[in-house]
């Protein structure tokens, strides 16, 4: 009797371990998050789930075409993509992407074809709300893949990387996406 309770005694002790192991990683390394809607089509689809690598911004600063996934409110989390960088003028014109007045190419966009094919509107950094002529320390400007159909910081403003989560490139399901995304 006494070696059954012994035994209980350790599989309680590995359960704990494995569920405190198991939280940890959850809050402070890695999470799961489900695309919700079109805005990052077609790179990501609506339903793909993903893991978010919640570290990666403590050992180094986003960059350009980085899939982030941000608190857009108390509510919700949304996936974009970096485009601007801090102490950074961004602007489109005529589809093209301006990095301080040098065009950028962004090799996700020029592969996309047929009804994917995106057109991002003519805009510069100072008309997006806050009315930046830079990017400000601490921020990035991000937009969605699908252009057309993405509320990102032409309406929302640049956002602080106080509030991002992490970097997401990782679908796990559904099995027949399993892939690494990024540019």
């Amino acid at each position: 009797m006494a070696k059954s309770k012994s035994e209980w005694i350790d599989w309680l002790k590995a359960l704990l371990v494995a569920f405190a192991l198991a939280f940890i990683i959850r809050m402070f390394f890695f999470a799961p998050i489900v695309v919700d809607g079109p805005s990052m089509l077609p790179t990501l689809q609506d339903k793909d789930q993903m893991i978010v690598n919640k570290f990666i911004y403590q050992i180094r600063e986003p960059e350009r075409f980085d899939i982030v996934v941000f608190h857009a409110s108390t509510q919700r989390d949304f996936i974009k993509r970096v485009i601007g960088l801090p102490g950074e003028h961004v602007a489109y014109e005529n589809n093209v992407l301006y990095i301080n007045g040098e065009a950028v190419e962004e090799p996700f966009i020029t592969k996309q074809t047929g009804i994917y094919q995106q057109h991002t509107n003519d805009f510069v950094l100072e008309n997006l709300p806050g009315s930046y002529e830079r990017i400000p320390e601490g921020y990035v400007l991000v937009l969605g893949d699908n252009r057309k159909n993405s509320t990102d910081s032409r309406m929302l403003g640049v956002v602080s990387m106080d509030e991002i989560v992490g970097k997401t490139n990782l679908i796990y399901w559904p099995v027949d996406r399993m892939q690494i995304v990024g540019e």
